[in-house]
């Protein structure tokens, strides 16, 4: 954090500090957790649906935390009191990015309805070496999480790269206000959240605020592939590049992969063309080293982002072929002793990012010389009234790509493997369980050394658990 007095806190906030304690003191961190706090910090007591954050101010004093930021004194320590904590906690981080941008810090927003974590891990590998940079741990994207990376800045930061979700319309319109973008990056509208939403068009209409809260002199970066992305450029007056694959985007500006071919574990290489001016200036060989074709347009959306604010393209090009995965159970590929592979993608689950994680079990089985796939899927959440047929599609696309045995967890367990058999999955290679332990066994049982598990579902039906213990029982 760039250090303010608790006294400059409330001037920002149009609040008198109440309380013992000096109000001169610096603030060097934010928290909301108060096993998070370290000596310096200003603790956010927020009220959620479990916990009151109001019960552990004592706990974080003790712990270092110099004043708290509450609805109402819990205490006679040093406090900040404003009705609403979090539009408080919102206002400090937009201070922070203010100071920020006075040094020359560069903010860099990311959103999409999948691979939004993975494309900022991207782009902070790709402008780390411009620079020191900040970018979120995890998938910090809400008004909580925004802030508390926003926090996390310093006098010397360059690049601030954050992700962006939505729950709702207005929501990425409001952390934009908290942080005002340089570079927009929108991968794709899918159908993740639908439920909530209540359509792709207002999923658009929500992923498209990230572009609408540019500037002129701005870049908004988007999906030529996607047409619901691709038309946001008629929501800016920003500089719009063009982003794709394997067609050249028709506009003056894009950058685009090409001649694209993987190895036996998955990881692509390919050319990264990149056009100016309407004319390709450069067109570089990029070999990357996370498994899934899906991680093509992450990182040809890093590229063009990190191209945006100056960063050189030779640069770009070795951060890329030397970029690992930063956010846990994202496409994680972990070999067993035995030679069994294990890709454990259990943050998440939407149906854009099922079929990608199935493509990749599938020429992950293709490149391994007689090695089955096994295919252990959970439930996609919040997809409202489209649930049933997208798990339906799910089990189509496992059959269409030749998954040799399907695990089926959760309450659409059944619609999946029914689907898949349907469409050609044999049914002893379809399999319904609700307790996870048996799942784990059927699995076990079965394992060959050449065989590839994918393990996927939404986060609610936790899953690492089942990676965990199938990853156990030949750790490497």
């Amino acid at each position: 954090m760039i250090p303010v007095s608790v006294d400059a806190a409330a001037e920002v906030l149009g609040v008198t500090p109440v309380g013992v304690g000096e109000s001169g003191i610096l603030i060097t961190s934010l928290a909301t957790d108060s096993r998070a706090v370290s000596p310096g910090a200003l603790f956010v007591a927020l009220r959620g649906e479990r916990v009151d954050g109001h019960d552990f101010v004592a706990a974080a004093r003790a712990s270092g935390a110099v004043a708290a930021l509450v609805s109402h004194q819990v205490d006679d320590g040093l406090s900040l009191v404003l009705p609403d904590p979090l539009q408080a906690l919102g206002a400090l981080a937009r201070d922070q990015v203010d100071r920020g941008r006075t040094a020359g810090m560069r903010v860099l927003a990311v959103t999409g309805s999948q691979g939004k974590t993975s494309t900022k891990d991207l782009l902070a590998q790709l402008l780390e070496p411009q620079g020191a940079t900040i970018s979120p741990v995890g998938n910090l994207n809400n008004e909580i999480g925004v802030p508390l990376t926003v926090g996390r800045i310093e006098p010397n930061t360059r690049f601030l790269v954050l992700e962006m979700g939505a729950r709702d319309v207005g929501h990425i319109a409001y952390l934009c206000r908290i942080a005002p973008p340089d570079v927009s990056v929108v991968l794709n509208v899918g159908v993740a959240h639908v439920g909530e939403f209540g359509g792709r068009a207002a999923i658009a209409q929500a992923k498209g605020e990230l572009v609408e809260a540019l500037a002129e002199g701005g870049v908004a970066v988007l999906n030529a592939d996607d047409p619901l992305v691709w038309a946001m450029r008629d929501r800016t007056s920003a500089r719009v590049v063009a982003m794709g694959i394997s067609t050249e985007p028709a506009w003056e500006s894009g950058v685009w992969a090409s001649d694209l071919a993987s190895d036996a574990l998955g990881r692509f290489r390919f050319v990264l063309n990149c056009k100016i001016s309407g004319k390709t200036q450069r067109q570089v060989e990029v070999q990357l080293r996370l498994s899934g074709r899906h991680h093509v347009g992450n990182s040809v959306a890093a590229a063009a982002a990190a191209l945006a604010v100056g960063a050189p393209l030779e640069a770009i090009v070795t951060a890329l072929s030397s970029a690992q995965p930063r956010s846990r159970w994202r496409m994680e590929l972990c070999r067993r002793s035995d030679g069994v592979l294990v890709i454990n993608d259990t943050y998440n689950a939407n149906p854009d990012s099922m079929r990608a994680a199935i493509d990749t079990l599938a020429d992950l089985g293709n490149a391994r010389n007689g090695g089955r796939t096994w295919a252990v899927l959970g439930d996609m959440l919040e997809l409202g009234a489209t649930s049933e047929a997208e798990h339906a599609a799910l089990g189509r696309h496992v059959a269409a790509r030749g998954v040799s045995y399907l695990i089926a967890l959760g309450e659409h367990a059944r619609v999946v493997t029914a689907a898949a058999i349907a469409a050609g999955l044999p049914a002893d290679r379809a399999a319904v369980f609700q307790d996870k332990s048996a799942a784990v066994d059927e699995v076990l049982e079965g394992l060959a050394p050449a065989d590839v598990v994918l393990i996927k579902a939404s986060r609610g039906l936790a899953l690492d658990t089942v990676a965990d213990q199938i990853l156990s029982r030949h750790r490497a």
